[in-house]
């Protein structure tokens, strides 16, 4: 009596037959994407990785003490240097690299679409529930098409992180957008100022502190796919943690783990720092 009856749809398979149509019809859009992505990130790896030990970690010293205090730029400088002991500097560079190359992509998407919604309610519609789901969807299943699309690699992991951490820097910069106090947007309307020059000149600049909080949202996220990137074969620290999952290596499995932790406390602290200052800086301008 309780048993469902038997009603089925198909509805995996129509999403099926459209990545794969997606695959096939735009073929070389993927690769361009593949290309240009692995040339960011292997750009932004080989960089890090030419520059000294110290040289890196100083920087994070004073990133931490400009952005926060001079307390907490030492303590990150000590994080770094002990993720180093631990031997895992290689994978902190190739994790950092491909979160920065995850961000940098979706900020470059975010942040227009962002706009757009700003100023087309019919557009900002449509894209709500869009952003829902992405927001709600298991991120695994994010790892499905990346490996349909680009295979195994780096590559399907920036894709995967960028379907899991573009959401928040749209959202936040519509927000943002329409935030900005209305007599100043009249003001320079009675001064003759365009579209253009108001969404640069006042709208963009007021707005971007709440941006920035965007961007400190997403490079979380971006981290936070590290692990579940690795299953993809994304290299980096989530590697390794999932190599000691495999053999049940506790010390790796810590000292990995406690590596993202403290990678994590680092870009947060000072990309909130960050949406700090421009705060302050916009309430004394």
């Amino acid at each position: 009596m309780g048993a469902f009856p038997g009603i089925t749809t198909n509805l995996g398979d129509y999403v099926a037959d459209l990545v794969k149509f997606l695959d096939e019809s735009l073929e070389g859009f993927f690769n361009f994407i593949y290309l240009f992505s692995s040339q960011i990130i292997n750009a932004i790896e080989g960089f890090l990785l030419w520059m000294p030990w110290w040289v890196f970690i100083l920087l994070i010293v004073i990133l931490g003490w400009y952005f926060k205090s001079m307390v907490s730029g030492i303590l990150y400088g000590v994080f770094v240097f002990l993720i180093g002991t631990f031997g895992l500097w290689e994978d902190l560079m190739t994790t950092i690299a491909i979160v920065m190359t995850a961000v940098i992509i979706s900020l470059a998407v975010g942040i227009p679409l962002g706009v757009w919604m700003a100023f087309s309610k019919g557009f900002s519609t449509v894209m709500r529930p869009i952003l829902d789901a992405m927001q709600t969807m298991p991120s695994f299943v994010y790892l499905i098409p990346a490996i349909f699309f680009f295979g195994l690699g780096n590559i399907s992991a920036i894709f995967a992180t960028l379907i899991y951490a573009v959401p928040p820097v749209i959202r936040l910069t519509e927000l943002a957008i329409r935030s900005v106090d209305r007599e100043v947007i009249e003001s320079a309307q009675s001064f003759g100022s365009s579209n253009w020059q108001m969404l640069f000149k006042i709208q963009l600049p007021q707005a971007l502190p709440t941006i920035m909080a965007g961007v400190n949202q997403t490079t979380m996220m971006a981290l936070a796919m590290v692990v579940i990137a690795s299953m993809v074969g994304a290299q980096g620290l989530g590697e390794q943690v999932l190599v000691s999952i495999n053999q049940i290596d506790i010390a790796l499995g810590f000292e990995a783990g406690i590596s993202i932790v403290f990678l994590a406390i680092i870009i947060d602290r000072i990309t909130g720092g960050v949406a700090d200052k421009l705060q302050k800086h916009r309430r004394v301008s």
